[in-house]
């Protein structure tokens, strides 16, 4: 099986905004998204998924911080990251057959997509972090992250030319993780709440009315990636 018929086989998901947070929300929104987050039980996750969060937690701790938070959007945007990568590789067997090269190339595009909104997400990470002046060790929240990413990413690609559907649920189940991490971050932090939210970035990824409205907003974005990977895991089909 080649790359390019791996990429080939899976069907187009929706394309997501290159700018801004996921879905039309008003703050009263996001705290029912949020409600629904904690009501819902998590996914049953794969060992790959549990054996990943189990080394975040021994790295970094079981509590919930910004800074672990860092971590996690530095490694969210890999799989799109991979799959992307996979699809430039499909186009250049596929350059003689110009639809299906088209087809693929729209692959890359809602993969980009994605990944520009969890860059949004650890762009914001970064500022806040850097506005409480948080102090982190190079080892633990520069190279770590960076080999924790690098293999990462290396298990999204086989993952991906062997079995599709294995790499979305794989992704399913670290932005489910995401997303329940982010909504009991807020759940458990009601300081939060006070004061509106104001960053270099409110132009381009939105006005909040707190630290908790933002937060609740890019756990509903984890959401939406998930649920875009949900619904690709039962389409992918091989040649």
């Amino acid at each position: 099986m080649t790359l390019g018929a791996a990429v080939a086989s899976a069907q187009m998901p929706v394309a997501v905004p290159t700018t801004g947070p996921l879905g039309n929300l008003d703050s009263e929104g996001r705290r029912a998204e949020q409600r629904r987050t904690l009501e819902t039980p998590k996914r049953r996750y794969s060992k790959a998924a549990r054996a990943l969060f189990a080394g975040m937690n021994l790295a970094y701790g079981r509590k919930r911080r910004l800074r672990k938070f860092l971590v996690l959007e530095l490694i969210a945007r890999v799989p799109y990251q991979a799959w992307e990568q996979v699809a430039y590789v499909a186009i250049t067997h596929m350059a003689s057959r110009t639809g299906m090269a088209r087809r693929i190339y729209d692959r890359v595009a809602a993969a980009r997509a994605q990944q520009d909104n969890e860059q949004w997400h650890l762009l914001i990470i970064e500022e806040l972090l850097h506005r409480d002046k948080e102090r982190m060790g190079v080892i633990r929240f520069s190279i770590l992250p960076q080999v924790i990413a690098f293999a990462y990413y290396q298990l999204s690609v086989v993952l991906y030319v062997i079995r599709p559907d294995w790499s979305y649920r794989l992704n399913a189940d670290f932005e489910d993780h995401a997303e329940h991490e982010y909504m009991e971050f807020v759940a458990e932090s009601p300081g939060f709440e006070e004061g509106p939210f104001e960053s270099p970035f409110s132009e381009e990824y939105g006005t909040f009315a707190s630290m908790a409205d933002l937060l609740r907003q890019i756990g509903y974005d984890e959401r939406i990636h998930k649920e875009e990977s949900v619904a690709l895991m039962g389409s992918p089909r091989f040649r």
